[in-house]
């Protein structure tokens, strides 16, 4: 949802456009995007105030729907924050990754999961893009996610006692 018109039902038509979405770095939630507005420049559209998701854009109410930040006093330590999660390295406690190169949500706007773009000499040996489930996001920093390391580990002995490949 990223450079949508915002749509009044009251007008009729646009007045304004999604330019980013505002994630809360505690739970991974969309709590809104930060509009831009003819009059009034930078503005909040909180998800509460989404009556409807449209391929046209997001349709609400009317203008009242949207914020400045300064009235939105209970969200202001997220929306200073300024939390973005495309490029954001994601790690495990042994190895990087990669960066964040775009999520997916569920209905309830939160973060449900993250593709993460791998470095070039990954990318050439078929080891591309990963995804990383919500479930498997052990950190949110500003810096990084830590995430859980899925690789097995397997002894020598269990080596040694496994059946031959067929």
């Amino acid at each position: 949802m990223l450079n949508q018109p915002v749509l009044s039902l009251r007008l009729g038509g646009p007045i304004g456009t999604a330019i980013e979405p505002i994630i809360n770095p505690h739970n991974l939630k969309i709590i809104g995007w930060w509009c831009r507005t003819p009059g009034n420049g930078r503005e909040v559209l909180l998800t509460d105030n989404v009556r409807e998701f449209t391929p046209g854009g997001m349709a609400v109410n009317d203008e009242e729907a949207l914020s400045t930040p300064d009235d939105l006093v209970r969200f202001q330590e997220v929306l200073e924050a300024g939390f973005q999660l495309i490029d954001k390295l994601v790690k495990t406690k042994r190895h990087k990754l990669g960066k964040v190169s775009d999520y997916s949500y569920n209905e309830g706007l939160f973060v449900q999961k993250l593709y993460v773009s791998r470095s070039l000499t990954k990318v050439f040996t078929n080891e591309g893009t990963l995804v990383i489930d919500r479930s498997q996001i052990l950190e949110v920093t500003d810096q990084y996610i830590l995430v859980l390391d899925t690789e097995v580990k397997v002894s020598e002995e269990e080596l040694a006692g496994a059946p031959a490949p067929a």
